[in-house]
């Protein structure tokens, strides 16, 4: 008999700037999400009855084994345990690979949780965080690394240095000059802050105008072109969330104060076979995100008009912009895209944030909001992908095979671009940003483009107020450049032609 999959409980908890007395750690955040889940789910009897207790990777504090320490703090003897890796898909994949192992009565109860306490407190100690420190040593590979060499020594390492590449190249596909495609920006990201200010668990609850995201100031600073800070991810928070899972008729507990039944409808996650921003043959769209959403959706049998509400990963507009044009969203279509406020208002809590999201959508289906949703995740430069479906009414479809088919599915999309990591001659722009002090002035640009022979380069233009005024007055992707590689600095250099 096919096995239905209930999310029987959810939990979120915030520790707020201001609170100094019972802080907590990472772990402590968790334990406390899971017990709210479990108070939701009708009794914290749930918690020591749990089959398995899954983890999303912390970064602000390193653990031996986070899911056997939380499984032991819940007094829980799960059967398995199992943190996750890197990636701000895995919460979504978590649930997707628990949703499978539920159905196919493997297990018959699962506890997913993640927290982040990032934000800086008198006590805790400078630099402990993975954040500042880099990752450790036993991570794997596929965790390790965001960017090759050759994108690292042009400056190129972290997510507020790629994604802003995306943002440029969408800049200039939409043909808007500068003021109005940043008036765009900020308009999309002024309606995540009204989300955020109306969500109680968002870190910060103050709506902003769209002139104050894109207008640099002393609060605002400029991060890396187009971005300012208002338009990047919040990372430096104190965040937490669990969610329990469940077989139908695996004793789950009927619903108690009027609440309705949600289900996991289905899931899906890809992988591109692009990884890094140099292999990518474009930066204004995404085939492993469309994939892993046109697979979650036909495994739900359903259509992406049917779909009431989304929370898209919102880490920076780019990927937002990049996910509605992956599910053909209009500009007009009035459904959320968010559901918490994104990572920019929200909180974007380490690998976590997905989680909350789930957390939130499900509370609203509960609570009869909505009927159904969306929550699309992704890890670094768009590189690995999830989606999950949830709703009111269980699905015809069996979730037991889905997770197994992604685990063997091969990476999805075009080979990688070939790379010239040495170019000389001429090339053509694709894309750029400039990246910024903390004094808010620029400090370098990095150039994407391909050369004359179709080879991707990665170059630095000169450090010249003039051309930083150039690139950022007006898109300059499509313009020709002169390349060289200087030996001294191991970069190559780019001179507008």
């Amino acid at each position: 008999m096919k096995r239905r999959v209930r999310v029987t409980g959810w939990g979120q908890v915030t520790q707020r700037k201001e609170q100094t007395e019972g802080l907590l750690d990472p772990l402590g955040l968790m334990a406390e999400a899971a017990r709210r889940a479990a108070d939701v789910s009708g009794s914290r009897d749930a918690l020591r009855r749990l089959d398995a207790v899954v983890v999303v990777k912390p970064m602000s504090r390193s653990y031996p084994d986070a899911a056997a320490q939380l499984a032991r703090a819940l007094g829980a003897s799960p059967r398995c345990t199992r943190v996750s890796g890197i990636g701000g898909n895995s919460p979504q994949a978590l649930v997707s690979q628990a949703a499978g192992m539920i159905a196919r009565g493997e297990l018959d109860r699962v506890l997913v949780a993640g927290a982040e306490a990032y934000y800086p407190r008198r006590g805790r100690p400078a630099g402990e965080s993975q954040l500042f420190q880099g990752l450790p040593e036993d991570a794997g590979d596929d965790d390790r690394v965001g960017a090759t060499p050759l994108e690292e020594r042009h400056g190129i390492r972290l997510p507020v240095h790629g994604f802003p590449l995306f943002e440029t190249a969408l800049w200039a596909e939409s043909g808007q000059d500068r003021d109005s495609y940043l008036r765009q920006l900020g308009d999309l990201w002024a309606s995540f802050s009204r989300v955020a200010a109306s969500h109680p668990n968002a870190w910060t609850r103050t709506p902003r105008t769209a002139e104050e995201i894109v207008t640099p100031t002393g609060t605002n600073r400029p991060i890396a072109f187009p971005y300012t800070k208002f338009l990047t991810s919040l990372v430096s928070v104190d965040l937490g969330a669990a969610v329990l899972l469940a077989a139908e008729e695996g004793g789950a507990r009927p619903d108690s104060g009027g609440r309705r039944p949600v289900y996991f409808l289905a899931g899906s996650r890809t992988v591109d076979r692009q990884r890094f921003l140099v292999e990518k043959s474009s930066f204004t769209g995404s085939t492993a995100l469309a994939a892993a959403a046109e697979r979650a959706l036909r495994r739900a049998g359903m259509e992406v008009g049917e779909v009431e509400c989304f929370d898209l990963y919102s880490c920076f507009p780019s990927s937002v912009t990049i996910a509605r044009k992956m599910l053909r969203l209009s500009g007009g279509d009035p459904r959320p895209l968010t559901l918490t406020g994104g990572l920019g208002f929200f909180g974007g809590p380490g690998n976590n944030y997905s989680l909350h999201a789930i957390a939130t959508l499900c509370e609203a289906i509960a609570a009869g909001a909505r009927e159904n949703g969306m929550v699309t995740a992704l890890g670094w430069f768009l590189h690995k992908h999830a989606a999950g479906l949830y709703g009111a009414t269980p699905g015809d479809t069996d979730p037991g095979a889905q997770d197994t088919e992604d685990a063997l599915a091969p990476p999805t999309g075009a080979q990688p671009v070939p790379v010239a990591p040495e170019p000389t001659g001429t090339g053509t722009i694709e894309t750029y940003t400039i990246v910024h002090g903390r004094d808010g002035s620029p400090g370098y640009g990095v150039l994407y483009g391909r050369t004359d022979k179709g080879l991707r380069f990665v170059a630095r233009p000169p450090a010249d107020p003039t051309v930083f005024q150039e690139l950022t007055e007006r898109h300059q992707v499509g313009r020709s450049v002169h390349l060289r590689h200087d030996r001294r600095t191991g970069r190559n250099a780019a001179e507008l032609a």
